[in-house]
């Protein structure tokens, strides 16, 4: 297979890739992740649910843990995770190997968290804000482009020494 043949097979991949979103919420975020499901599969991309699939009692690190392992195998391109306050969601995909989750509830932050940060899992509480704003914030994420400037780049690989660093493979 010549060279040129292997980079358009990639590309064709990674778009491919680029177009599936993995969404998790606990019970607390369950209502909130249906709405957006639906809005972001109206807004052209595949959504992966990891679940929860009711608003019975569950906890958010186990959707953190699915979302994030999504995201780390390339099984999507980015992710949402939906809790009460999005606060314990984001702490909890934190924790896990080239992750880079932040709760946003405003559309300045989540587009700027890619742009800046390479922000790859949104956060979002479903009992901090409405469904209108969300699908507003959700929409400037899935929008926004990690600007692949130096100084961006050199803030990126410091954080990944922070995690080459201290955290340690399981």
């Amino acid at each position: 297979m010549s060279l040129d043949t292997r980079k358009r097979l990639r590309k064709r991949r990674d778009m491919a890739i680029r177009m599936k979103i993995v969404i998790g919420a606990d019970h607390g975020g369950y209502h909130l992740k249906k709405t957006l499901s639906g809005f972001i599969r109206q807004s052209g991309y595949e959504v992966i649910d990891v679940g929860a699939f009711s608003n019975e009692p569950s906890d958010y690190p186990e959707y953190a843990r699915l979302v994030a392992e999504k995201i780390q195998s390339k099984e999507g391109w980015r992710g949402i995770l939906i809790c009460g306050s999005g606060v314990g969601a984001s702490v909890a995909a934190n924790k896990f190997r080239d992750i880079r989750a932040a709760v946003c509830h405003d559309t300045y932050s989540a587009r700027q968290g890619v742009e800046d940060d390479a922000m790859n899992i949104l956060c979002l509480g479903a009992r901090v804000i409405g469904e209108e704003l969300a699908k507003e914030i959700a929409k400037a994420y899935l929008q926004a482009e990690f600007k692949d400037l130096e100084r961006y780049r050199k803030r990126l690989s410091m954080i990944k020494e922070f995690e080459r660093q201290w955290t340690r493979k399981d």
